[in-house]
């Protein structure tokens, strides 16, 4: 089902956003990128105002009418896979995942080799607040590694490291077995935990994302996905 999109104006940006194109963010850049036309030019602002039923918005010269229903689903992500709308030769995407029917994108990225918890949607405005740093919401991911996990490492990957020129450092981190051990970060950056644990000496086997939020991975196969339910969107706002 498909809902007529109201007759006013908004930010291109957020039209797109509310079309499923992709989040508000993501939208921003594609706009940059001289990907949109409006009314047959090319437009490189953001905030300029149009209104998807009277204005014809273009978006790789496919036009943009309608707000979709939206629909939210929680994706057990496999290893190989990328998190990324843009084709790519002998590459496996998430999103291929889905029905091609269904058009999604992915709320924030994992590496191709980390496995997990992964959003997929439709509603651009619901992945701007859950990506948007003011959110605030913990990601937990459970690492296992080839050494057995000494105190020491515990302490090094505590302090943190830098990571894209900044200095993080995770919310908490603890050992679970072994080999094993768990860490909760909140920034998100690039391949951030990864850092962590191997600047602390240990190598990883595997690296698996079980929570966003108050949203737990649970029992979900990898490969494997399902609706998310309501209760669920409201728990990811809650660490």
């Amino acid at each position: 089902m498909c809902y007529a999109f109201p007759m006013e104006k908004k930010r291109l940006s957020k039209a797109l956003a509310s079309a499923g194109i992709a989040s508000r963010r993501a939208c921003e850049e594609l706009i940059f990128e001289g990907k949109v036309t409006v009314n047959g030019e090319i437009i490189l602002k953001p905030e300029t105002h149009v209104n998807l039923g009277e204005d014809d918005v273009r978006f790789e010269d496919q036009r943009i009418r309608n707000e979709q229903e939206k629909i939210y689903y929680i994706l057990n992500k496999p290893t190989g896979c990328i998190c990324s709308n843009k084709p790519m030769d002998r590459k496996k995407l998430v999103i291929d995942l889905f029905p091609p029917e269904k058009r999604l994108f992915t709320v924030g990225r994992l590496d191709r080799d980390t496995t997990g918890l992964i959003i997929a949607t439709n509603d651009g405005d619901f992945a701007q607040r859950v990506i948007h740093p003011r959110a605030n919401i913990e990601k937990e991911y459970l690492v296992k590694t080839s050494q057995e996990v000494m105190h020491e490492h515990l302490q090094a990957i505590s302090k943190g490291a830098f990571v894209d020129g900044v200095y993080v450092r995770p919310v908490s981190v603890r050992k679970v077995r072994r080999g094993t051990l768990k860490v909760t970060v909140k920034e998100g950056r690039k391949r951030e935990v990864r850092v962590f644990v191997q600047k602390a000496g240990l190598s990883i086997l595997s690296l698996a994302r079980i929570r966003i939020g108050g949203l737990v991975l649970g029992t979900l196969v990898e490969g494997d996905y399902r609706e998310m339910q309501e209760h669920e969107k409201e728990a990811i706002f809650k660490n």
